[in-house]
């Protein structure tokens, strides 16, 4: 069934941007007045296929559900010595003939087309609310850009600003807490929380240069030391034999401490018992309810295992965790939905060119590429977390093929944009001999992009 629903989620997701994004080619094409010929969904060997009376345009969906493309009328791909021929009243609908400004816009149509739909389907989010984690701080690791700035877990972070000075920007959720951090890291920002404790509100510098100048394989928030925290981390199950069992933890215990220190997130908790393998280590457990409860010390030694992504050994105790987080249920305005929208399809599409343009001088890892794999597994994985979530997913890809076609790699709608930028320029069009040697080119890059991001698909599926 799961491997189901991420076949189902991933058909869906890539039919659903290819229509939005080819159909931006095919719209702006036709108030042109440009002929489309074909409008097909995928590639490959057409599975349905009909044509439309009122244009005359062919419709197919195909066989392998990639991508997909608009044919339009075009001298140049009619060859002569075949006897082929366009009736002079159609040559002035092809494609060709059309001014360079036309063939600008028809051909920005479809990542145009692929950046409002993430706008759309971001702020149908933020207007249909989403409940997410609390901006709450776990305790965090020694060592960290949080333990610096003075952080020692449990604050609630309500606002975020430059430390030279700006605006304040309400911090609403942990999602929230998440983008406004990225950006800030991106850009070598110096920044200050404001976050309410236990006897006040008060201001936390942070420095956040340098977290991504290297990769980002390990989550960059991990990094910074700020983990989602103010929850409560039940045992919900014990292995038999293990070493859990064997220190008598209970299902229903409730995990209060380790070592002395709080324990409310169990991404830290789990980090804790990793790093200290053959090791002993204290639990203080909470038992019971209501008056009945009572606290318990528990002293257990994790078992050696091996980590079979990274072949270093990790300690074990063999217990399943339940981690219940404080959430916030975020919802927005019509008209602020909109707005935030806007700024959230900006700020990824930037950053995206930004992590392109790293992975390219080599200062972040080629890791970082997908290919359809990962996809698939987040799409399924989105499905069953919920609507939201799903939508989430799909307005994140859209924006990463509206970006993807952006580049001025041949073969992508940004190389033709690149071809027509240079007539406006020179008043002159790119000669068809460089544009077949520049295609050529373009075909190899995209062949190694594939090959790159297939590769890390495969690495990360069977973990080497």
């Amino acid at each position: 069934m799961s491997f189901l629903t991420e076949i189902v989620a991933f058909v869906i997701a890539i039919g659903v941007l290819v229509v939005v994004h080819e159909f931006g080619h095919y719209s702006v094409a036709r108030m042109c007045g440009v002929k489309v010929l074909r409008f097909s969904v995928g590639f490959g060997k057409p599975l349905v296929r009909w044509v439309s009376k009122k244009t005359g345009a062919e419709w197919t969906i195909a066989a392998l559900p990639l991508g997909g493309y608009v044919k339009m009328l075009d001298e140049r791909e009619v060859d002569p010595e075949s006897g082929q021929t366009i009736p002079p009243e159609e040559l002035l609908r092809a494609f060709n003939r059309q001014s360079v400004g036309k063939r600008i816009a028809i051909v920005a149509a479809g990542p145009v087309a692929n950046f409002l739909l993430t706008i759309v389907l971001f702020s149908a989010v933020f207007a249909g609310g989403v409940t997410e984690p609390a901006a709450i701080v776990s305790t965090p690791e020694a060592d960290t850009v949080a333990v610096r700035a003075g952080f020692d877990g449990g604050e609630t972070i309500v606002s975020m600003r430059d430390a030279n000075g700006g605006d304040s920007h309400v911090i609403r959720s942990w999602s929230d807490l998440r983008w406004k951090l990225l950006d800030a890291s991106f850009d070598h920002r110096r920044i200050v929380l404001t976050a309410k404790t236990h006897d006040g509100t008060y201001d936390f510098p942070v420095m956040v240069a340098g977290i991504n100048d290297a990769d980002t394989e390990q989550d960059f928030m991990n990094k910074l030391g700020f983990m989602p925290g103010g929850g409560t981390l039940t045992v919900a199950g014990v292995e038999a034999g293990s070493v859990a069992q064997k220190a008598g933890l209970a299902v229903g215990d409730k995990l209060r401490a380790i070592d002395g220190r709080t324990v409310d997130n169990a991404t830290s908790f789990i980090d804790y018992v990793k790093a200290h393998a053959s090791k002993p280590v204290t639990l203080t457990i909470e038992r019971g309810t209501g008056k009945q409860a009572k606290r318990v010390s528990l002293t257990l030694t994790p078992d050696i295992c091996r980590n079979t992504m990274t072949g270093r050994e990790i300690g074990r105790i063999g217990a399943a965790l339940a981690n219940q987080l404080p959430t916030v249920d975020v919802r927005y305005g019509p008209i602020e939905s909109l707005r935030l929208g806007v700024n959230r399809t900006w700020d990824i599409s930037m950053y995206s060119l930004r992590m392109f343009g790293r992975m390219i001088v080599g200062e972040a890892s080629l890791k970082n590429l997908s290919g359809p794999v990962t996809i698939a597994d987040y799409a399924g994985k989105s499905a069953r977390l919920g609507l939201a979530a799903f939508v989430s997913f799909l307005a994140l890809v859209s924006i990463s093929l509206g970006v993807l076609n952006l580049l001025p790699i041949p073969v992508l709608d940004g190389s033709h944009l690149l071809y027509y930028s240079v007539e406006v320029v020179t008043g002159k069009a790119v000669s068809d001999r460089w544009q077949l040697v520049l295609q050529r080119a373009g075909l190899v890059c995209i062949g190694a992009l594939s090959m790159i991001a297939l590769f890390n698909d495969l690495a990360r599926l069977i973990r080497f």
